[in-house]
């Protein structure tokens, strides 16, 4: 079945999220002083965003496939990027997600209490 124009919206951000690390990415974003090196003389971490470079050291992985998971993440809406000098900087998108997590709710529904199954 095709997917309507109305859920393609959610697909790409679930998509994204679906990927492990991708989400902890953007979990470490939502805070992202507690997460990475803070260095005011470089970069606001809260306008700007990380350096990607703090991002690949602190998954462990290498650069290249930390830059496809950021750009995946990218065109799904959840961060913007932000260039300074040669280095890319990442944070969430939170007016974006906001959106997302509202659209969500609304073609999914919120659970009710009758409707959780208990095992």
């Amino acid at each position: 079945m095709p997917v309507t124009g109305d859920l393609a919206t959610l697909i790409e951000p679930l998509k994204a999220l679906a990927n492990p690390v991708r989400f902890q990415v953007l979990q470490w974003l939502r805070d992202p002083e507690e997460h990475f090196p803070v260095d005011p003389a470089v970069t606001d971490l809260r306008t700007v965003g990380v350096c990607v470079s703090h991002i690949q050291a602190k998954t462990g992985l290498a650069q290249s496939t930390v830059s496809a998971y950021m750009a995946v993440l990218e065109r799904a809406g959840l961060v913007r990027s932000t260039r300074v000098g040669k280095w890319t900087h990442y944070r969430r998108d939170e007016e974006r997600i906001a959106l997302l997590v509202e659209e969500f709710r609304r073609e999914v529904g919120e659970a009710r209490t009758g409707d959780l199954l208990s095992p």
